[in-house]
């Protein structure tokens, strides 16, 4: 049975429901949302709405009949984290996604966007990664818990799909950084990471600052507020173009990123000079590098007209700006 309306792209009417509105996601597509003039937008703290908790989601669901859902709620982290919890990594992230998706179908929401990660691919796939290599080799093991867990929420969009003829698309973007970025160098991913070092290697005149790893692995960086703004975009495709992107029962996928990379190495000296720490840099190889490299193929956002619109140098000194705001604070 089709739960679908004829047309279900975003109107100024819609009640949009932003899952995990606080984070680095989820608060940079309401910000792209209330920009783009949307009002109706229904937002929950942890507090408010544990995810987890399958009736409060149904609930919820129930009461509010949201048509659209911005999946962006997850337990993230980075190669830290993951190694050190990973039964907490894939319980959360598939608690969160199976409550929330199926609630979603059975409250007849009109289209879904399921946000996860470009280490769904296998740690060595060929580059730049395709849509279609998603499960053609093992994945890498430092995240294997949270890569399994969003894989699982891909397929589970595919199969609602299939069989209830739901319009649920995942959207793969590749590293993130930007405003509302997680400092804690116990569960941070690498920019705000290398951020908070930098900048404190700064301030107490430190002669050298200790980065992960050999520094050669290469990594593909994306401004968070540009991976919003692809979210909206393609919330408010046509119809005709959004079901292009599931049309023949093909795997509900998109990639999101810029298309290019860069070595951590490199990363490290770009940060190093936006927050202008002036000492040595230091690799401890004792640390994991991780997937040897992480490019994605970007083919199918740029067919659609999208492409990101902040530079690489904006988006650092950004960043860099909004860790100050939040140091201040």
């Amino acid at each position: 049975m089709d739960t679908q309306p004829n047309d279900s792209r975003l109107t100024a009417n819609s009640r949009i429901f932003v899952a995990g509105h606080r984070g680095l996601v989820g608060s940079a597509i309401v910000r792209e949302l209330q920009s783009a003039g949307y009002e109706n937008l229904l937002l929950r703290t942890r507090q408010q709405l544990d995810l987890t908790d399958q009736r409060a989601v149904q609930d919820f669901f129930a009461e509010h009949k949201p048509d659209c859902v911005f999946m962006a709620a997850a337990r993230v982290g980075g190669i830290l984290a993951n190694s050190t919890y990973p039964a907490d990594f894939i319980y959360d992230n598939l608690a969160i996604q199976t409550n929330v998706i199926h609630a979603a179908y059975e409250n007849r929401v009109q289209r879904l966007l399921f946000l996860g990660s470009s280490c769904i691919y296998p740690r060595e796939c060929p580059q730049p990664m395709k849509e279609e290599y998603l499960l053609s080799g093992p994945l890498e093991p430092t995240n294997d818990a949270y890569a399994l867990a969003k894989i699982a929420g891909i397929k589970m969009c595919h199969a609602y799909n299939q069989q209830y003829g739901t319009r649920y698309l995942a959207i793969m973007p590749t590293n993130l950084y930007g405003p509302n970025d997680n400092y804690d160098l116990e569960t941070s991913h690498v920019i705000p990471a290398l951020i908070r070092k930098f900048h404190e290697g700064k301030g107490s005149g430190a002669g050298h600052v200790m980065v992960w790893g050999t520094g050669k692995p290469r990594r593909e960086f994306l401004y968070v507020n540009d991976l919003a703004d692809a979210c909206v975009f393609l919330a408010q495709l046509s119809n005709k173009e959004y079901d292009a992107l599931l049309a023949g029962g093909a795997m509900p996928l998109v990639n999101v990123g810029c298309g290019k990379d860069l070595t951590i190495a490199e990363l490290a000296e770009a940060v190093a000079a936006t927050v202008g720490y002036q000492g040595k840099i230091q690799y401890d190889t004792s640390k994991p590098d991780g997937t040897p490299r992480k490019l994605l193929d970007v083919k199918r956002m740029q067919s659609l007209g999208w492409k990101p619109q902040t530079s690489f140098e904006d988006g650092l000194k950004k960043s860099y700006q909004a860790f100050l705001e939040l140091v201040k604070a």
